[in-house]
């Protein structure tokens, strides 16, 4: 088995080292630029001691970077380069806007390609888009850091995307999980063979009956966790053990709507930390939700590994007219001594809204966080108090249980 680069191999002491140290440049870099100078202008660098000590800088959310992206200041004063020095400017949904570099592997993405043993001599069918969106040159940069060449597809035109494929004798896959699907099924219909054997997805979720299929075709397929803001978080490497965490990020797991950390194995929200200086984002909270795993992968690969993507984590949801959001239930937490935890569950009572908020706290009184879940919430409803522990560690805080059918 070859790695990547040596950074895959590191010892967990070598990389807190040496991630730290590019993170306090990171940092450093951060509070001249615009977007940072109202919350990380007064971080006094002296008492950052470790990575550890991440976790006190407060969260941007992708809400706070479409905000601030304007005319005349598109990246919204997060980015350390002029608009016009990037190779690539993208407009995805929202729309929010996104920089793109042409340097060796600028997205990371080469290391998931090489971990599924593309390289020189593959040539990559790349069915991600190409049209404003980064995910068609994010993939076609991870395939130029392997030595592969490119059939630049995008998406649709599923008989020219077959013909292509056989004629150039693609033997790679690059997606959306199920859109290879599409064209394998296509190929059966007329009647071609596709040289397939490798698929690296990611975009969707890859279904385990999906991915058996593939394999029933005689295709490797293996995915991984990528945004359009941070490029690669995470990918699948042979051992199939969950997704190996980049070497280019940090990744912290926190409870939703707040920065604070949860415990390995508990599920919570992706929060990335983002090594690239040309645009560096710290304590990016993506909106997904995952789990940190224990140990690391049997592949020999060294880093953290998390669950892969397992939901989202922006539960913001209307009760009785008004929106209720996972920061606040978290203002809500840390508002009064007694609460360890709380979990809002909408539910219905005829044709009306009913709020109950579940609390984990020893008291026995409900009527003493009243006024707290008033303040917090901006709502009333049933409180339930229950036992310490006895709330589900899945990363939910708003639960929506009305029948919508």
């Amino acid at each position: 088995m070859t790695f990547f680069d040596d950074l895959e191999t590191r010892s967990s002491d070598q990389r807190s080292t040496e991630n730290f140290a590019l993170l306090k440049d990171i940092i450093k870099l951060a509070v001249t630029l615009d977007g940072y100078k109202a919350t990380l202008g007064s971080v006094d660098l002296t008492t950052f001691a470790s990575l550890e000590d991440l976790q006190f800088l407060p969260v941007l959310r992708k809400s706070e970077l479409s905000e601030k992206q304007v005319k005349g200041n598109l990246l919204g004063g997060y980015s350390a380069k002029e608009l016009f020095n990037f190779a690539h400017i993208f407009q995805s949904p929202g729309p929010i806007y996104e920089p793109g570099g042409i340097s060796h592997d600028w997205w990371r993405i080469g290391r998931f390609l090489h971990a599924l043993n593309i390289g020189n001599g593959d040539i990559v069918h790349n069915c991600f888009g190409y049209h404003l969106t980064p995910a068609g040159m994010i993939f076609e940069s991870g395939a130029r850091a392997v030595g592969a060449a490119v059939v630049p597809a995008g998406v649709g035109q599923t008989e020219l995307q077959v013909r292509a494929a056989s004629d150039i004798g693609s033997n790679v896959y690059t997606g959306t999980p199920d859109y290879l699907k599409i064209i394998l099924d296509k190929a059966d219909e007329m009647g071609e063979i596709l040289s397939f054997d490798r698929a690296a997805v990611g975009g969707g979720a890859l279904f385990p009956s999906l991915r058996q299929e593939y394999a029933d075709r005689g295709i490797v397929c293996r995915q991984n966790y990528a945004t359009a803001d941070l490029g690669n978080i995470a990918y699948e490497s042979e051992a199939l053990d969950g997704m190996i965490v980049d070497e280019g990020v940090i990744v912290e797991i926190v409870t939703p709507g707040t920065g604070n950390p949860v415990p390995t194995g508990e599920v919570g929200e992706v929060v990335v930390t983002s090594l690239n200086a040309d645009y560096p984002l710290i304590r990016f909270a993506t909106g997904d939700l995952s789990a940190l795993m224990e140990g690391i992968s049997p592949c020999g690969r060294t880093n953290i590994r998390i669950k892969g993507w397992m939901g989202r984590a922006d539960q913001t949801t209307k009760i009785k007219g008004l929106f209720v959001r996972p920061e606040q239930v978290a203002n809500l937490v840390s508002s009064h001594k007694d609460i360890q935890r709380a979990r809002v569950i909408a539910t219905r009572e005829g044709e009306m809204d009913v709020m109950t908020v579940k609390i984990e706290t020893d008291h026995q009184d409900p009527s003493i966080f009243d006024a707290s879940i008033s303040s917090a919430l901006k709502l009333k409803g049933y409180v339930d108090l229950v036992s310490p522990g006895s709330l589900p560690r899945d990363g939910i805080v708003i639960e929506d249980l009305r029948d919508y059918e």
